[in-house]
């Protein structure tokens, strides 16, 4: 059996949130195939059903969200399950609006229902991120996840749940790679492979570098003087060198 669990707040105060996204998925996943109705068991509400001919539990924790591992690790438990047959869903504030990761165990990143998962269940578990953006501002980070999506969000909000919720059975299949592309392609772009932000952090300021060399190679180079003092000074500095 396959758990999917989808992080939230219960109640419908929270259901537009940004932090909701996870229970939108879920809903999303629920809707497109055939499962059963919601029913409350583990401190969650859950649906049972089949993905890729393989049992599949979705659960959505009503213990709000900074409890999630509460109600995910009581039905792991109750399964007999591992990490390994855990997916959950969450919201990602480091990733811009549309934009999907997807890996298997990491840091929780400051997300407080991963912490509390990785408490219960364990960290090998796959963890599919879902990108809402950063306001900008860490004083208004509360507001923006706990802030209802803009109607402009819908854009890319719906192909998004939609292009998931189509393609599920990847996600039992460990078709990874496969989904993002999927979701990539339906938001209009390319997907990236995760990478180590140490890696790609190095990598951008290497190509940054190189990058304003060529600049001010390209801007300096017919600004010098070929003849007069300053000419003649130059040629005493450097000598014949080409750059």
């Amino acid at each position: 059996m396959l758990i999917i669990a989808g992080l939230g707040n219960p109640g419908g105060k929270y259901a537009g949130n940004r932090h909701n996204i996870g229970f939108m998925a879920v809903d999303a996943i629920h809707r497109r195939h055939s499962f059963s109705p919601w029913s409350k068991k583990f401190k969650a509400e859950i649906a049972e059903g089949e993905l890729g001919g393989e049992k599949v539990l979705l659960i959505k924790p009503q213990t709000y969200m900074n409890l999630s591992g509460e109600a995910v690790g009581e039905a792991m438990r109750f399964y007999k399950l591992q990490p390994a047959d855990l997916v959950a869903i969450y919201d990602e504030l480091d990733l811009p609006p549309g934009k999907a990761r997807l890996k298997t165990g990491g840091g929780h990143g400051g997300h407080n229902g991963i912490r509390s998962l990785d408490a219960h269940c364990g960290k090998e578990y796959r963890r599919l991120r879902l990108g809402i953006g950063h306001p900008g501002v860490k004083e208004m980070v509360q507001n923006h996840v706990l802030g209802d999506f803009a109607k402009a969000d819908r854009d890319w909000l719906e192909p998004l749940l939609d292009t998931l919720a189509d393609n599920a059975e990847m996600l039992v299949r460990n078709e990874d790679s496969q989904l993002m592309n999927k979701i990539a392609l339906a938001l209009g772009s390319t997907a990236e492979e995760e990478k180590p932000r140490k890696e790609g952090k190095e990598s951008d300021k290497k190509s940054t570098g190189q990058s304003h060399i060529r600049q001010a190679r390209n801007h300096s180079q017919p600004k010098l003087p070929a003849t007069g003092p300053m000419a003649e000074m130059l040629k005493k500095m450097f000598g014949n060198k080409g750059e």
